[in-house]
């Protein structure tokens, strides 16, 4: 063997004999830092220029396929002024199917009345849109998505927690938005077409307009909510007679009850702090006021949630009273009953469910977009790789998981609701203090040039430290299905609440005592 790599050598001119200790360290060179140096990122690595790029990907670049994943974006690439943009994606995201189920955990999961439930939801949506719209504006302000920025509080590597999950949250979303569409396309012939069928029909549609990107996307958002809100419309015209027809509880709502349900909503909405600045991030900042921006998040999310989550409880409280709606429910869920309502429509009724099996494509879309984004965070080298392979990942494992959850659906939401809110109360608390105490709403200290240096970004040991603290509180006054907390058990549940304020009052000596430990922020 040594002799043919001295023949090697000497017919490239090299006349020098390679020492036995010299061939595997070659060796090592060869097969090891060159490869390493393949995947590598350079420390303060931002913005990457091709001079030139392969004619078919040049071709998608063209059309608008977005080229950028969780690299910084650059002021001078901050360009978009359709601000209005902000607004409809996130109201074509919640404009669709997904918030009725959600909505009917309170009347016929937890056998609230209709005006119980829906002053519920009304005060906690309110108060809950206002995290994730507030930290939607930094997107704009730094050009950094939102678990990029959280490493300016988590740090390089600590924030893997909150990165698992939040895609995991997203994921979650994802799964309950598939089944509900595909419950929606199998109501159209239970025999013929399975809820299995009609998941993986409803992911394969979503995942062709995230694929193409933050372009893609924001144009889908921009005009689905139209068709989304007449098929809603034309299905509640049909059917909404026997809404009035509610089993109304012997008694007034519980402590217990109103905030069980307070942290389901809490869940739904302060869930998109983990996101919304992964749609701002090529906005411009000089062209509009951050309070417009606050309002049109804010709006996008309560406008059409609330409704919805209203016309669920309704539908939830009719069911038991409506035995055609009943036996739907139990074949095929919210789209049996959706279907049932749209009966009388005939033909044009059965377009009309397709229509609304649809509707759910948004939310699907955008949140596979956030969730290729988190997957490259999750190793340096990951941010060489394309989000498009990420995008094709995040559909392989979601598509088995849709169908699993569907099996026992009401079960399955009701546990992932009932959980995401407290991990996200923690997460918001920790970005939206960070930024106002410790940053003093500058969003320029938010420097690109250590946006992947671990030794220049905080060590994250405060942030992890406050969330920790904060379980000390949640778990006893958490109240999931598989588990109720001692002081739960009294006030029903509190856990969100707990997260949220805890986290943010523990955070504030931690960071400090942080800053003084590394000297900067």
């Amino acid at each position: 063997m040594k002799q043919v790599q001295q023949k090697d050598l000497e017919k490239q001119g090299n006349t020098h004999t390679p020492t036995e200790q010299e061939i595997p360290a070659a060796k090592s060179h060869f097969f090891g830092i060159t490869l390493a140096s393949l995947f590598a990122v350079k420390d303060g690595e931002v913005y990457e220029v091709r001079e030139k790029n392969p004619a078919w990907y040049q071709r998608l670049l063209d059309v608008g396929f977005e080229e950028n994943g969780i690299k910084p974006v650059p002021l001078e690439q901050r360009t978009s002024r359709k601000y209005n943009n902000l607004f409809t994606v996130f109201l074509s995201c919640l404009l669709c199917l997904l918030p009725i189920p959600t909505g009917m955990l309170a009347t016929l999961g937890m056998g609230m009345s209709l005006r119980d439930a829906s002053l519920v939801i009304i005060f906690f949506a309110l108060l809950t849109c206002i995290p994730p719209a507030f930290m939607g504006i930094g997107g704009m302000e730094t050009g950094l998505r939102q678990l990029v920025q959280a490493r300016y509080s988590f740090g390089r590597y600590l924030v893997t927690v909150p990165l698992l999950l939040n895609a995991a949250t997203v994921t979650g979303f994802s799964l309950a938005s598939a089944v509900v569409g595909g419950q929606t396309i199998a109501s159209l012939d239970p025999e013929r077409v399975s809820v299995n069928v009609g998941i993986v029909i409803t992911c394969l549609i979503s995942f062709a307009v995230s694929l193409l990107g933050f372009r893609a996307v924001h144009f889908w958002e921009r005009w689905t909510w139209i068709p989304n809100l007449i098929a809603i419309a034309v299905a509640v015209g049909c059917g909404g007679r026997h809404l009035r027809l509610q089993s109304e509880p012997a008694e007034p709502a519980s402590v217990k009850q109103v905030f069980t349900l307070g942290c389901l909503i809490a869940g739904y909405f302060i869930t998109f702090g983990g996101t919304t600045s992964d749609y701002s991030v090529y906005h411009d900042p000089k062209g509009v006021s951050r309070w417009k921006v606050f309002l049109y998040m804010y709006a996008s999310f309560l406008l059409p949630s609330v409704p919805l989550l209203i016309l669920g409880a309704a539908i939830g409280g009719a069911v038991p009273n409506v035995p055609a709606w009943n036996e739907a429910y139990q074949v095929t869920g919210i789209g049996g009953v959706v279907s049932e309502m749209l009966s009388p429509a005939g033909g044009f009724g059965k377009f009309v469910i397709v229509m609304l099996a649809l509707s759910v494509i948004g939310n699907i879309a955008i949140s596979m977009y956030s969730v290729s984004l988190n997957l490259q965070m999750l190793l340096p080298f990951f941010t060489k790789i394309h989000r498009l392979f990420f995008i094709l990942v995040a559909m392989a494992l979601m598509i088995p998981f849709a169908i699993k959850a569907a099996e026992a659906w009401e079960e399955s939401l009701m546990n992932f609701l009932s959980v995401i809110g407290y991990w996200a109360g923690c997460f918001d608390a920790v970005l939206i203090t960070e930024l106002v105490i410790f940053r003093k709403m500058d969003y320029s200290t938010y420097d690109h040039a250590v946006w992947n240096v671990g030794r220049k970004l905080p060590p994250g040991v405060a942030a992890l430290g406050a969330s920790m603290v904060s379980m000390g509180l949640v778990i006893p006054g958490m109240a999931a299905p598989w588990y109720t907390g001692p002081i739960a058990k009294v006030t029903g549940d509190i856990g969100f609440e707990m997260a949220f304020i805890v986290t943010g009052l523990a955070y504030i000596p931690f960071r400090w005592l942080e800053m003084k430990w590394v000297g900067r922020l």
